[in-house]
């Protein structure tokens, strides 16, 4: 459920079996969506009993910083500088400050898509991801691309909280590693090739994922960076204690079969061609996985074959334990 500065009271008479928490952008997003006023914040953190989800960016930060930069290139600044906009002072400050409110109230805090090494402080690992009141999630693309790769594909990797440095991809994956980060994500956004090939500031962040999170994370395992174990559990096992997804998330007896078939040595190339995005476009066009997705399994419905889709039988709502 996404809070505003304006919706509280509908946002915490929200069905905690069918939603499994309250989304708040601490940073600017699509139309309403924006929370920046601190007894909003207050006000959500002090009275939810539900797990609340944040976009972390200091909005004040951002805004500051684009005037810098808009009055040196009006619309046409180069989109390196995203990373420099949306800066890890941003994504700091704002982590920070959600982190700072959730201990004071006590709250169950999941901060979205971790964009610096430097937010990796506030979390911990000591304890299983059943116990933490604060979690915190990696996006696959966070994990893949840096700021060297602005130059080949622009807007196309333009996403919120931005793709940074190399030395902050490094370190999300070690928190990865070491439970720090306690799932990954996709942060799917299928925007148009026409919608991404305006200017800067009108461009949208953000870009589809889905398809390829599953093949660019089993590359990083041939690479010997993950182990398959670790990737079950970020994609699977710990989201569903994460979120508390009844009866998802593990192979047992009575649950629903979510399953995804691999074959680790079948390499294939991300073409326009095998795109099944709606938009047709990926940031991976070009890229060669050495492992396939050859079988999906939704809720026990063979979903996806080598290469076809089922769309005869659609998803089933999740439910969450209260």
């Amino acid at each position: 459920m996404g809070a505003s500065n304006d919706n509280i009271e509908e946002v915490l008479r929200t069905d905690s079996s069918k939603v499994c928490g309250i989304k708040i952008f601490m940073g600017s997003s699509t139309g309403n969506m924006l929370v920046d006023n601190e007894r909003t914040l207050e006000n959500i953190f002090s009275r939810s009993q539900k797990l609340i989800a944040t976009h972390c960016e200091d909005e004040a930060t951002i805004r500051r910083n684009m005037e810098m930069f808009r009055s040196k290139y009006g619309e046409e600044v180069p989109v390196k500088f995203h990373p420099v906009i949306r800066s890890e002072e941003a994504c700091y400050l704002s982590s920070s400050l959600a982190v700072s409110l959730a201990k004071k109230y006590n709250t169950r805090l999941h901060i979205l898509h971790i964009s610096t090494a430097k937010e990796l402080t506030l979390f911990r690992n000591d304890i299983p991801i059943k116990e933490k009141r604060i979690t915190a999630e990696a996006c696959i693309h966070h994990l893949w691309f840096d700021e060297s790769d602005y130059e080949k594909l622009g807007n196309l990797i333009k996403w919120n909280p931005a793709v940074k440095t190399a030395h902050d991809k490094e370190e999300i994956l070690k928190a990865v590693l070491d439970n720090r980060i306690d799932v990954i994500a996709t942060d799917h956004a299928p925007h148009t090739l026409e919608e991404k090939s305006q200017t800067y500031f009108k461009a949208p962040s953000g870009g589809p994922l889905v398809q390829h999170s599953m093949t660019a994370m089993l590359e990083l395992a041939a690479r010997k960076k993950i182990t398959l174990e670790k990737i079950a559990g970020k994609m699977s096992h710990d989201v569903a204690d994460c979120f508390g997804i009844v009866d998802r998330g593990y192979l047992r007896e009575g649950y629903y079969a979510d399953l995804v078939l691999v074959d680790l040595q079948k390499p294939w190339t991300v073409s326009k061609e095998n795109i099944l995005y709606k938009c047709g476009w990926s940031p991976f066009e070009g890229t060669t996985f050495n492992a396939s997705v050859t079988h999906t399994f939704v809720s026990g419905h063979l979903a996806y074959r080598e290469g076809m889709l089922d769309e005869s039988q659609c998803g089933k709502r999740l439910l969450f334990e209260k």
